[in-house]
């Protein structure tokens, strides 16, 4: 069962942008990102490596992706859910 189900954060112009992210990224790169946000759905509460509190009630999924770039899906928790709010990839 998960402990903190995700979602995706929605604009009032109903466009989700961690998804919209997501679809423009390889299957591969997806679907680590997927795993990765399925493991801290079924482990919350979770800490390093995987997750970091950033502050303020904000947390960073942290994914490894194919070659050697890495990504950061940034979340907060709200009413039991894991709210997926921004996406990116570290250019440094």
């Amino acid at each position: 069962m998960k402990r903190l189900p995700a979602a995706f954060y929605q604009l009032p112009s109903g466009r989700e942008p961690v998804r919209e992210w997501l679809k423009s990224l390889s299957r591969d790169d997806r679907k680590i990102i997927g795993e990765d946000i399925k493991e801290v759905e079924f482990s919350w509460p979770i800490g390093m490596p995987l997750c970091r509190p950033l502050g303020k009630g904000l947390w960073e999924v942290r994914s490894e992706l194919t070659q050697g770039r890495i990504a950061r899906v940034l979340f907060c928790t709200h009413d039991g859910w894991m709210v997926l709010l921004h996406a990116f990839i570290k250019k440094t």
